[in-house]
């Protein structure tokens, strides 16, 4: 990494395909500590995948991934599992577990990769439950839950954990716009109050023009443009000053 402030997340041309199907191609972007950066592109342009090679899930053929001061590229697997309780996810479906109650689905992670006492686990279950508005429903089982309640569910799963660094897949797809930007606002909140690092994969101009200190637009493969919104609203190249004005 160059000089300075370590940034919260950085790819270094990273490339990363799929037999001969080049997914990214020499990817190079940054993000810091405590700000939220949205990733635009049309379909297929890698969006996922970047999620997928930040969560380790996936890894490049090439370049250096860091979080904070950890190249994942050069981790073992527990070195890995060390890195990914810095971050939270926040899937498109929520991935919550249907065959137990939001309350339950909250527990589960607290109980596996903490030390805390049930009472300290309910007053976080507590807390963060109040933070996304479902502080009544937690009880409730998964198909009880609005499209809206979910989303704020899974938001919640992954707060409990207090993640540096909350990724965010799609969080207004299926949402009508008022329950978007409700979903934004909450995600607007975790960063001003607890500092949270944002990296948000989204189709919503709306929402990328609420939530993002930062954008990346990916097109085939490659990083075409990156600034703040403004910057991108007049960005030399057209397929980028489209997708933030659509």
């Amino acid at each position: 990494m160059t000089n300075g402030p370590t940034p919260a997340v950085a790819f270094e041309q990273v490339s990363k395909s799929f037999g001969a199907k080049q997914i990214l191609s020499d990817v190079s972007w940054s993000i810091p500590e405590g700000e939220a950066l949205c990733i635009l592109g049309r379909s297929g342009t890698g969006k996922s995948v970047t999620l997928k090679l930040i969560m380790s899930l996936l890894k490049p053929e090439k370049g250096k991934i860091w979080i904070e001061k950890d190249d994942l590229t050069q981790l073992e697997c527990s070195e890995v599992s060390r890195v990914r309780r810095k971050m939270g996810f926040l899937f498109q479906d929520a991935a919550l577990f249907d065959s137990l109650t939001l309350y339950e689905n909250l527990m589960l992670p607290l109980q596996r990769l903490t030390k805390k006492s049930q009472e300290e686990i309910d007053f976080v279950i507590d807390q963060v439950l109040s933070e996304v508005g479902l502080d009544g429903d937690k009880t409730k089982m998964p198909s009880e839950l609005s499209g809206g309640m979910r989303k704020r569910a899974g938001l919640a799963r992954a707060l409990v954990l207090e993640p540096r660094i909350l990724l965010a897949d799609e969080p207004s797809s299926g949402l009508d716009r008022i329950t978007a930007a409700e979903i934004d606002e909450l995600l607007i909140r975790q960063k001003a109050e607890r500092k949270t690092t944002l990296i948000v994969v989204t189709h919503d101009v709306h929402g990328t023009k609420r939530v993002a200190d930062r954008v990346v637009v990916l097109d085939r493969g490659k990083v075409i443009a990156e600034g703040a919104v403004p910057e991108i609203e007049h960005h030399e190249n057209e397929i980028a000053r489209k997708l933030i004005s659509e």
